[in-house]
């Protein structure tokens, strides 16, 4: 398959963009680059989409870790530790932790942050999954994007690379530092068949969220981000959001263009509370060159201080349209 298939390519035409979309194609790899490894082993969160083998349901979650819990282990391989400790409190600005933020080395044994246990669990331990990952700094406005096939192994997963690429800052909240918090307890995750009062509200204040999408021969997980109220809930089943100008490959939409099914991952950054959803969405467009995509939700999973990271709060992206205050 070249740089995008049929859903991705009908997408381009329709938008008018194709020649843009085949120069912007040309950054498009399977090597995993120094810079990009060098990346990859200072983050401590790495957002993943896949499908369930079992229903086929489209889910994106988060795994977290002290930083090179994530690396590249190859020109064409990334590996996942999955329940990789979290032994320090320290600020990654240098700053020490105030008294709340302090922590003691993580204890043997202790439940691990992420999705091992969670809808993504049986796609993680699955041979030959389908998987899109994409690793976002908030600090620096950076993310880099990873899609291929995932190979269990004894302290998780890797993954050889399908294609490797990083993205512009737009819409990225700049977030200036971090501290983990090994002593937070996930709740225990609630299923929901429909979104109640307060997961609207969580919605509505989010300023970002990740989507996975899959097509036939892959799958992918990208950033969306905004002021918070760019995503609307319509009902308690159905929330859009505006799709914002980007890079013009459109290899989201072009995938719900091919296979509507789709994921949202949904985080306060500051409790580590999540909201997973899955379920169909579909694009819209307007002669105006607009664009809306609409979901509809077929199941959601609520996890009270799901992650252990306690993020800053956000300088918003100068590119979000309607900038709050």
């Amino acid at each position: 398959m070249g740089a995008y298939h049929a859903g991705s390519l009908a997408v381009q035409e329709l938008m008018g963009v194709r020649d843009r979309a085949d120069h912007v194609g040309r950054s498009l790899g399977q090597d995993i680059k120094p810079v990009a490894a060098a990346f990859l082993e200072l983050q401590p969160l790495l957002i993943v989409g896949a499908a369930d083998p079992g229903t086929g349901s489209v889910w994106a979650s988060a795994l977290t870790g002290d930083p090179g819990f994530v690396r590249a282990t190859g020109p064409r391989q990334m590996s996942v530790a999955l329940g990789a400790g979290h032994a320090s409190g320290a600020r990654t600005d240098g700053r020490p932790v105030g008294a709340r933020g302090t922590a003691r080395a993580t204890a043997a044994g202790r439940r691990p942050h992420g999705d091992p246990g969670g809808p993504l669990a049986a796609a993680l331990k699955t041979p030959g999954t389908h998987i899109g990952t994409i690793a976002l700094d908030p600090r620096t406005r950076r993310r880099m994007r990873l899609d291929g096939r995932l190979s269990p192994t004894p302290r998780g997963f890797a993954v050889t690379a399908d294609r490797v690429f990083s993205n512009c800052p737009k819409y990225i909240q700049r977030r200036e530092s971090y501290e983990t918090l090994p002593d937070r307890e996930p709740g225990p995750p609630h299923r929901l068949a429909e979104l109640a009062p307060q997961h609207a509200a969580f919605i509505r204040a989010s300023d970002t969220f990740f989507l996975a999408t899959v097509h036939p021969a892959g799958a992918d997980a990208s950033h969306r981000g905004g002021s918070p109220g760019f995503v609307r809930v319509t009902s308690a089943r159905e929330l859009t959001w505006p799709d914002y100008p980007g890079n013009a490959m459109f290899l989201s939409l072009g995938n719900l263009r091919s296979d509507p099914r789709a994921g949202l991952f949904f985080l306060d950054w500051s409790t580590g509370t999540t909201l997973q959803l899955t379920g169909e969405a579909r694009t819209e467009f307007t002669a105006a060159g607009n664009r809306t995509v609409r979901f509809t939700l077929t199941e959601a999973v609520w996890t009270p201080a799901a992650l252990p990271l306690r993020w800053s709060a956000p300088e918003y992206s100068p590119a979000n349209p309607d900038l709050p205050g």
